[in-house]
């Protein structure tokens, strides 16, 4: 006996064009839908990166104003700060020269105070002074030679100092002005 063929599942009946037509268009237009949104997705991420970028530059711009407006009141505060230790030596000065019938020896005295609070001012400030003594080395980054004399010491050192440098900060601002050993 034969048995009763099974149908052939393997094998589909064609599609009618009509069907075949409205699928191809679902298709197409689920694939624009997917299209636009991913377009629109893209727009999103476009413009939020478009506003992370302006706010960037916003903050160097403003990082940048804030670092030149903190210069510019450091220069101007380090010079109040150095003005106002200068002041104590204004009044001293002013105070002496008030002093109708001072004597020599109060002059001198009120000199070497000023003098003192002078020094102080500066070295709190870090402006220290550069005086070489006789028989130092002469070192070029910090003294200037006026002229070369003979000397019974060794050449090229300093010999005596004409007028005293000062260092700010360990940068010169003021080499001392030294005459120096001659060689022999």
């Amino acid at each position: 006996m034969s048995q009763p063929s099974s149908p052939d599942t393997s094998r589909q009946d064609p599609m009618p064009p009509e069907e075949a037509e409205a699928a191809a268009a679902a298709n197409e237009q689920d694939a624009l839908a997917a299209l636009q949104n991913e377009l629109a997705a893209l727009k999103a991420q476009n413009a939020e990166l478009a506003e992370q970028v302006l706010r960037a530059r916003a903050d160097a711009e403003n990082t940048r104003r804030r670092a030149e407006d903190d210069m510019s009141k450091a220069r101007k505060f380090a010079v109040e700060s150095f003005a106002e230790g200068l002041l104590p030596v204004a009044d001293s000065l002013e105070a002496g020269l008030a002093i109708q019938e001072a004597t020599r020896e109060q002059l001198r005295e009120g000199s070497q105070a000023t003098l003192k609070q002078l020094t102080s001012a500066l070295e709190r400030h870090k402006v220290v002074q550069i005086a070489p003594a006789a028989g130092t080395r002469f070192d070029p980054h910090q003294h200037q030679a006026i002229s070369m004399v003979p000397a019974d010491q060794e050449a090229n050192t300093v010999v005596s100092v004409l007028q005293k440098g000062y260092l700010i900060a360990d940068r010169v601002l003021r080499p001392a002005l030294v005459t120096v050993a001659a060689p022999r």
